[in-house]
């Protein structure tokens, strides 16, 4: 494990005026933190990292339910959002999933590839934290634990990063605080109000990858969630706006007691919860037998009740879906036709987002239309970075979010380190 230093109590801050350190000061100790501090560190910088939770990488340690989904081959442009989205593309082109292999290769992680999905052979999270740390051992990387940063001022010659005890006085600054969402202790978003300090415009933040709450429009469907709570089935969901389908996808949903879950409603979530944002008013339709058409779907029912003539509509659906799902659908005893368009488009009206907490990350932040996506540097701001979720880049289900992670953080932290290189000259 590192060795973590706390600042004195009672040590009086430096000056705003005094001289910058040629060194670099990272902010956060996540995913991407850990990353821009050790590509900083690999390219000869003397590196600070300030982290205000009492360890480093705890998020880290939660994603993929505690297996690490690291990144993802299939690298698909529309898997990253965003106001801009091809700004992530860009970046991308610079660090790529092919870098970021070969840079846990070299740390010790033999990966292994699920449909496209790449984890640690280990499928421990903790295992690429560990690595990240004795790397940034190696490369004397000064992790600070405990650390609450309140501003980050522009400096002579640099920056002066300001905490609750003690002030650093350096030449860059890279801001890697994440965003507020998720349970995870320390997940605060304080990283915003930083950007917001210094003058960077945000996107505003909102949870994406999150279950959605719902309410159904038809009042024959008001009491369906506390019935169906619980159930898990195969099917698609639809996003509707304004009578068009926007986007689908297709995977395990999760019925609940105030809406829908899943993988499939996390893809398109952070579309609902902007749409709602600006005012509109999305639907969602659930698919729960996507293989049939509806013509199909009414051959296919009328022909188990050819089949079995003793059963009644209602046991017919037996075998082909839950028990609490088929009491939902069968509610006030529809005909065929009826029942066809019920399992094809059952439609609900999301309403919001479940909590922060819930959410895996947060849609919006520093607008990337500030930043270079080359370096990640602030276009106003020579030698201040932002990486990670703290800019408006979120990624879809699949480990892009961590690609997203390490591509940022090994751009700005490259960036950093190089401007310092060329400062001394």
């Amino acid at each position: 494990m590192l060795s973590y230093e706390s600042p004195k109590k009672g040590e009086n801050t430096l000056s705003k005026s005094m001289h910058a350190e040629p060194s670099v000061v990272v902010i956060g100790g996540g995913a991407s933190g850990l990353m821009a501090a050790v590509t900083a560190a690999r390219k000869g910088a003397k590196v600070t990292l300030l982290e205000h939770n009492d360890r480093l990488g705890k998020k880290l340690l939660a994603t993929g339910n505690g297996r690490c989904n690291m990144t993802n081959i299939h690298q698909n442009p529309r898997a990253y959002r965003g106001s801009h989205p091809e700004f992530a593309e860009l970046a991308l082109s610079h660090f790529s999933v092919g870098d970021t292999i070969r840079f846990f290769s070299q740390l010790g992680i033999y990966t292994k590839n699920k449909n496209g999905w790449i984890y640690p052979a280990s499928l421990q999270a903790s295992s690429v934290l560990e690595v990240l740390e004795m790397e940034a051992r190696y490369l004397k990387v000064k992790c600070k634990t405990r650390e609450n940063v309140t501003a980050v001022l522009p400096a002579e010659d640099g920056y002066l990063v300001v905490t609750d005890g003690w002030s650093y006085p350096c030449s860059k600054v890279i801001l890697a605080c994440g965003s507020s969402a998720s349970g995870i202790e320390g997940a605060d978003g304080s990283g915003y109000s930083l950007a917001e300090k210094l003058g960077l415009r945000l996107i505003p933040p909102l949870p994406a990858l999150v279950p959605l709450r719902c309410r159904a429009k038809s009042s024959a469907y008001r009491k369906l969630f506390s019935r169906w709570s619980g159930v898990r089935v195969e099917g698609r969901v639809v996003l509707r706006v304004k009578g068009e389908n926007f986007l689908s996808e297709t995977g395990e949903l999760q019925l609940t007691d105030y809406g829908v879950s899943g993988i499939p409603v996390f893809q398109l979530s952070r579309y609902a919860v902007r749409l709602l944002q600006e005012g509109q008013t999305p639907e969602l339709l659930l698919d729960f037998f996507p293989d049939f058409s509806k013509k199909q779907l009414e051959s296919f029912l009328r022909k188990r009740q050819e089949d079995c003539p003793y059963k009644t509509l209602k046991e017919s659906l037996t075998g082909l879906f839950p028990r609490k799902l088929i009491e939902v659908l069968m509610d006030g005893s529809p005909d065929l036709e009826e029942l066809v368009s019920r399992i094809k488009e059952y439609l609900l009206l999301p309403t919001g987002a479940a909590s922060l907490e819930q959410a895996q990350v947060c849609s919006g932040g520093v607008d990337t239309s500030q930043l270079h996506p080359e370096s990640m540097e602030a276009k106003e701001y020579p030698g201040l970075y932002i990486c990670g979720e703290l800019a408006d880049v979120d990624g879809a289900c699949g480990g892009y979010n961590l690609q997203w992670a390490w591509t940022s953080g090994a751009l700005a932290g490259r960036a950093a380190a190089e401007g310092l290189r060329k400062e001394s000259t």
